[in-house]
């Protein structure tokens, strides 16, 4: 009976303990979330909301490099 690779690995020592990296959709957004940049599209309304959460809250927000190209 053939062996799956996985359990094959895990059979010769050759199994990663360390768990893959979160590259879900979820993971991704939750990310995003934390590190708060610019917006690189958007409506006007979009932009106004972002202009006025920046004054609001200067210390939630990340710099970017691309902000010095404005």
């Amino acid at each position: 009976m053939p062996i799956s690779a996985t359990e094959f690995l895990k059979k010769h020592g050759f199994d990663d303990d360390d768990e893959s990296p979160d590259h879900s959709l979820r993971h991704n957004a939750l990310e995003h979330a934390k590190h708060l940049r610019r917006p690189h599209a958007g409506t006007p309304h979009d932009w106004e909301d972002w202009e006025k959460y920046q004054q609001e809250h200067p210390d939630e927000v990340e710099a970017s490099d691309e902000e010095s190209d404005l």
